[in-house]
């Protein structure tokens, strides 16, 4: 029985901590909501991100994050990238005062907002090594609302510490859940936040009534513009065309489980981005996120239309329609010509 500690309860981070509890391994949950543990510790529910969802009677909830991590092997970050500093800078405490180091994981997908720093670099700042002996990620194709119910999922663990990333495989790996291991962490993390950008433009592409040609066509386009900033940027070329690449990619544009989707989604239907996001209630990681790759795409010379397209509407509030059309009204080329 390996001991593991998941920072925060929300969708996700629910749905991974159930899954080990399930598993047979000791799991605490942490949450910054003490009314949120009791929830979930006494109706076994956690009805603001999993409203259907019954919980294993094995899995803990607390609001004490020297009890979730005291004596893990294994601390999983699941927190929006907007609070990962904040919740890395308690967790160095703790583990500084408790003396103790642990296999360093995370779920996360996005970029820092300002910064453009991905999420292992965040958490290798404010967390020193004495008190990390490996840092993973987990990615891939893996909508909370479907693990929960125990949808056939697959991710994909991408580390340079193979024990580390074996490890956590174990843990997370049974009849439903089946988890691979990679070593390119740059990689896994790279692509598991740019699909969210091509999410935005899918759902939009939806909301304006357009079809599932549409919809593949921008999925494979954007394919491309992955992989070429993914290379300029230091990925391995294969962790595209694997679970934190294109697996991801395909559920993340096609389902409205995401959030990125339903936010382009609203958007083709003619909401205002602040009433996509008030309606949403929860992180759409893909907005800052394109930003943060539009600025990549200038600083590393990269070619990337879909990318600049969903910019100008997300930053400078061009329609829909006119984007579209000018990406449909390009000068045509090869499929050869990269």
């Amino acid at each position: 029985m390996t001991k593991i500690a998941v920072l925060g309860a929300g969708s996700w981070g629910t749905a991974l901590a159930n899954t080990t509890a399930e598993n047979g391994h000791d799991v605490r949950l942490w949450t910054h909501h003490s009314d949120q543990a009791v929830e979930i510790n006494h109706n076994k529910t956690n009805t603001k991100y999993l409203p259907d969802a019954t919980l294993s009677e094995q899995l803990f909830a607390t609001d004490d994050m020297a009890v979730a991590v005291k004596d893990s092997d294994i601390v999983l970050c699941v927190v929006p990238t907007k609070a990962v500093r904040e919740v890395a800078k308690q967790l160095a405490d703790t583990l500084a005062q408790l003396n103790h180091q642990v296999i360093l994981a995370h779920a996360t997908k996005g970029l820092e907002q300002g910064t453009y720093k991905r999420i292992s670099e965040m958490l290798s700042e404010e967390i020193p090594e004495t008190y990390r002996s490996a840092l993973v990620v987990v990615s891939g194709p893996s909508h909370a609302e479907d693990v929960i119910k125990h949808d056939l999922t697959a991710v994909s663990i991408g580390g340079s510490d193979e024990n580390a990333t074996k490890l956590l495989q174990r843990v997370l790996s049974n009849k439903t859940f089946r988890a691979y291991t990679n070593h390119d962490l740059l990689g896994s993390e790279l692509f598991a936040a740019l699909k969210n950008i091509v999410a935005i433009g899918s759902g939009a592409l939806v909301g304006l009534g357009y079809g599932t040609n549409a919809q593949a066509a921008l999925l494979t386009r954007s394919l491309v513009e992955m992989r070429q900033l993914g290379l300029a940027m230091g990925a391995q070329e294969k962790t595209l065309y694997e679970l934190a690449g294109i697996g991801d990619l395909i559920v993340t544009g096609m389902s409205p489980n995401s959030r990125n989707y339903r936010a382009g989604l609203g958007l083709g239907q003619g909401k205002s981005l602040k009433q996509v996001s008030d309606d949403m209630g929860m992180v759409i990681e893909g907005v800052n996120t394109t930003k943060a790759v539009y600025d990549f795409s200038q600083q590393y010379h990269v070619d990337m239309p879909i990318t600049k397209a969903i910019y100008q509407v997300l930053y400078d509030n061009k329609p829909l329609s006119e984007a579209i059309n000018d990406l449909m009204s390009r000068p045509l080329k090869s499929e050869d010509a990269l």
